[in-house]
């Protein structure tokens, strides 16, 4: 069961970093269209952040491994929100806080019901992966680091998409 338990956190590893290169190009497009980047500073935070989860996942995975299975069909449910918003978003999906002044702000999908909808999305995947393995610390762990995260990352992107929410 080990094996299974390791391929998951390499897929969502894969996965992670498939989106992150898909994130830089829509982040190079973006800025060359005159887009800026709010927040760099705490970025590193993040990518920190999640490396790490998943290492810890790999490094403290229980010996023999446990896969839960409602949970991991929880999981895949969460993953299905994370597909949801990628779709919605598009050319705009970043992994940065990147605002182009002229561009509408994303209104469809997910965000008809929730104003960070992806934020929902991997609070829910550091809190339950781990948890899919057996190991509750490190989705407690996790989830306390990525709320600290997430409290400064929205804060600093509602303060930069602020004049676009409020224009017409």
């Amino acid at each position: 069961m080990s094996i299974v338990a390791y391929a998951i956190i390499a897929v969502v590893a894969i996965q992670r970093l498939a989106e992150v290169a898909w994130a830089t190009r829509n982040t190079a497009r973006l800025k060359a269209q005159g887009a800026v980047e709010i927040g760099a500073r705490h970025y590193p935070l993040i990518v920190l952040l999640h490396a790490v989860w998943l290492c810890a996942m790999a490094v403290f995975l229980p010996k023999p491994a446990i896969v839960h299975p409602v949970l991991l069909g929880l999981f895949v449910v969460i993953e299905a929100g994370r597909i949801w918003v990628l779709v919605t978003l598009g050319r705009y999906f970043t992994t940065r806080i990147i605002t182009l002044a002229d561009a509408p702000l994303v209104r469809r999908g997910p965000y008809r019901f929730v104003r960070h909808p992806n934020y929902v999305v991997v609070a829910g995947e550091i809190l339950v992966l781990p948890l899919v393995f057996g190991e509750a610390s490190v989705a407690i762990v996790f989830s306390v680091l990525n709320a600290l995260v997430l409290a400064l990352r929205i804060r600093t992107e509602d303060a930069a998409l602020a004049p676009r929410r409020s224009a017409p």
